[in-house]
Order: structure tokens, then C-alpha cells, then sequence
């Protein structure tokens, strides 16, 4: 069985459909490549037995889960921990270096549907925005390819049958929050600077009232 599936990004939130790993991936089912239908209009998917949602930050109506057979998201934590927005980033910042990457079912309520595949992101602590962008999509991409190869023969795990997981939301994350700490060192403030977007959202710092702008290369 070949499934229909459609991919819906968020123009908002559009980096992943941009990645030059995710732009290059194929996705293949018993030596067949499969077709991918890219939406950025919820409104236009219907009838599709897959849709991955991907970074979309919207919240989608009943009406829209119910029009496709499955509904699955890719999160960036071990839920039910770290719930919400930028879940990498709010890790990072908490110093860890293994992030859990979960495929869940989409259900009404943010990030509680069952989980069905997660798979370990490994960071070293010396990537910058790009390179942990570019990690991101390979793990999204590789369960999405062992999802694929899957279906339609999977299991779903209930999140509330993982109690020594605990429940916990991360608050969105805006460009305000890359103010650095200039009474730190710069290894104190190097995750900060690991997170900035050197084009929409560098690192910053105030001093005597003046901000200034800190952009991050590798050399």
C-alpha cells in the first residue's frame, strides 16, 4: 500500500522546507518513490491517509483533523516534558546535549496526541544556529522515513502511560530573549550565541542605553 501524504509547513516558521537536507530527501516505500504534496494552506489538505505537520505554529481545528486519516506532528522533546514552542532552543539553553525527537499524533490538545516513533538528537555544544537547524532536519527526516516504511503496521504510546515522564510547557521564544548577558563571559553566554539567527534574529547586548548586534561564525 503506497499512502497519500501531504506535507504542511508554516510560512511563518518555514525553515525546515528550506533545509538543504530536507529539500534533497526522498522518501521511499517497497523501492517506490513516494509523492509528497507540500501545503502552506490547511484549508487545501483533505482525504490524505498521512499528513506530517511541520513547524507549523497555528492551532488546528477539529474540522481540519478529522478531513485526513492521520494528523502527525514532529516534536523536538521527550514528551510529555517540554511541551510547546522552541523546544530545542529552550534545551540547549538548559545545557543538554541529547534531545529526544518525537513523531505524535495530532489531537486537539498542543502536543498530547499518542506517541508513535522518537529517535536521539546528539549535539556536541559547539554548533551554531545553522548546524542545529541542519541536525534537526536530518532526525525529522529519518523519522519520517521509518514512519513511511511503517505504516500502516504501528503502534501508538499513550503519553499518560509514561509517568516518570513529567508534563511541562515551554513559553515561545522572541527575539528579545537573544540579550546577552554582558556581565557573564562569553563561554557563560555561549549557548545564547549557539541559538542566534545571524539574519532575522542575532544576539545582542545594551550598554549605556545603546544596542549592539553580535553576530556568531565558525571559523
Amino acid at each position: 500500500m503506497i499512502p497519500k501524504i501531504a506535507f504542511l509547513f508554516d510560512e511563518s516558521n518555514d525553515w525546515l522546507n528550506h533545509d538543504s537536507n530536507f529539500i534533497s530527501a526522498e522518501f521511499q516505500r517497497d523501492n517506490l518513490k513516494i509523492e509528497i504534496n507540500k501545503f502552506y494552506d490547511a484549508n487545501k489538505i483533505e482525504k490524505f491517509d498521512i499528513v506530517f505537520i511541520l513547524g507549523y505554529t497555528k492551532i488546528l481545528p477539529s474540522s481540519f483533523l478529522k478531513r485526513n486519516a492521520l494528523n502527525l506532528v514532529v516534536h523536538a522533546s521527550d514528551l510529555p516534558s517540554g511541551k510547546g514552542f522552541a523546544p530545542i532552543q529552550h534545551q540547549i539553553l538548559e545545557g543538554k546535549e541529547k534531545i529526544k525527537i518525537t513523531l505524535l499524533e495530532a489531537v486537539e490538545s498542543v502536543d498530547s496526541g499518542p506517541i508513535l516513533l522518537q529517535n536521539t538528537l546528539n549535539f556536541d555544544g559547539t554548533e551554531l544556529y545553522d548546524e542545529i537547524r541542519s541536525k534537526q532536519a536530518q532526525a525529522t527526516i529519518l523519522l519520517i522515513d521509518k514512519f513511511i516504511k511503517l505504516y500502516p503496521n504501528f503502534e501508538r504510546k499513550k503519553q499518560s502511560s509514561l509517568p516518570q515522564v513529567k508534563e511541562h510547557f515551554y513559553p515561545k521564544r522572541l527575539p528579545k530573549d537573544g540579550e546577552l548577558n554582558i556581565e557573564k563571559s562569553i563561554k557563560d553566554n555561549f549557548n545564547l550565541l549557539r541559538l542566534g539567527n545571524n539574519k532575522a534574529w542575532p544576539s545582542f547586548f545594551i550598554y549605556k542605553k545603546k544596542k549592539y548586534i553580535i553576530k556568531i561564525f565558525e571559523d
